[in-house]
């Protein structure tokens, strides 16, 4: 056994000398884990930022000029005063998201205790701007005639009141979670990627034949991958929770950054050991490109980190538990977010440690068949 793992290790470094020397695949790894993760993180947004907005004001009054001044930054850009001829054209050319209809003798209606409308023409293709910014539009209107009729804002007495408590992201920024959301489906990207492409490059190369007449069999040389290829992509999930989530985007970490790495390593396991029984079923690059995307894009979208698994179908919910990605979820959102200890993760450690093994298992039985097939 020691001389096996020798092997390994020695097999491991040659992996790390041939991943340096592939300057493409670790310009890959170093934008996935910082540029990329900002960008995922800050310009997909799902609050209500700089929404374009235009208004016709055909009533040219004291209270649609204060209904006009109450939209501004960071919500809203500075509305576009337009005509009604230009309402049609300007949303079918997606100029703006929300367009308000003043009508004629609005302020006069309102001061005489009748109730007018305003059309507010809303670009529902931006979905997410389109539902909060409603709500937004709603309220803003309804205090602005409020404080005009009354001089002052009111508010209806209710027989309850609701205090909303905000736990683990109090302000509802969308950068604390899309960030760690990011990272984790890096985690299992890159580390499929990484060893899949390292196993389809030494068949392609003709160096895997090479390694079947040396005294070394299948273990040594899938462990050194799997080994080799998990090791870069942990350092890099370490490096970016301390430089770009911590740092550049000042997420707070509420849980242990080593119980949250020890989940990862035993993530990375599982998806080292899945890029190698992808890459034993490819036979070329382009085979392995058309097999991950049947793979990862459900390990991503049905693992919780999007949407709660709760919403998802039973079958689904059913199918994902044996997935290592939805225990991954799970537990990094525990640890980061809810500061949660080992005694609150250990079940999710313990179904991807299970997974993790049982992968391996799978992966190194198909490799071995691989192999004795070739020679």
């Amino acid at each position: 056994m020691r001389r096996r793992l020798l092997n390994a290790w020695r097999l491991g470094l040659k992996e790390l000398m041939s991943l340096w020397h592939d300057k493409v695949l670790l310009i890959m790894i170093a934008w996935a884990f910082s540029g990329g993760i900002y960008s995922a993180a800050t310009a997909t947004s799902q609050e209500l930022h700089n929404a374009p907005i235009a208004i016709v004001d055909q009533d040219g009054s004291v209270l649609s000029a204060r209904i006009a001044g109450a939209f501004y930054g960071p919500y809203f850009k500075r509305p576009d005063m337009i005509a009604p001829p230009a309402v049609d054209p300007g949303l079918d050319a997606g100029s703006w998201t929300f367009v308000l209809d003043i009508p004629p003798d609005f302020e006069r209606d309102v001061l005489a205790g009748e109730q007018p409308s305003i059309q507010v023409n809303i670009d529902a293709m931006r979905v997410s701007q389109a539902f909060i910014g409603a709500n937004y539009i709603q309220n803003i209107v309804l205090g602005e005639v409020a404080e005009f009729v009354q001089h002052r804002r009111t508010e209806t007495v209710a027989p309850i009141e609701l205090a909303p408590t905000i736990l683990f992201n109090p302000n509802l920024t969308s950068a604390w979670f899309g960030s760690v959301m990011e990272l984790i489906n890096n985690v299992t990207l890159l580390s499929v990627i990484l060893t899949g492409a390292a196993l389809i490059r030494e068949r392609e190369h003709g160096t895997l034949e090479h390694l079947m007449v040396m005294p070394v069999g299948a273990f040594e040389i899938m462990f050194a991958k799997v080994w080799a290829m998990a090791l870069v992509v942990w350092v890099a999930v370490g490096l970016s929770l301390h430089f770009v989530i911590g740092g550049a985007l000042a997420v707070p970490i509420a849980g242990s950054l080593p119980l949250f790495m020890a989940g990862a390593l035993i993530q990375l396991l599982a998806t080292t050991s899945l890029g190698i029984f992808i890459g034993t079923l490819s036979r070329n690059m382009p085979q392995l490109g058309l097999m991950m995307i049947l793979v990862i894009l459900p390990l991503e979208l049905l693992s919780g980190g999007m949407t709660p698994r709760e919403s998802m179908p039973q079958a689904v919910q059913f199918i994902m538990q044996f997935a290592p990605t939805t225990h991954f979820v799970s537990l990094a959102q525990a640890v980061l977010y809810r500061g949660a200890g080992l005694d609150v993760v250990w079940p999710s450690l313990l179904a991807m440690a299970a997974i993790a093994a049982t992968l391996f298992g799978a992966s190194l039985l198909m490799f071995r068949r691989s192999l004795r097939s070739q020679g």
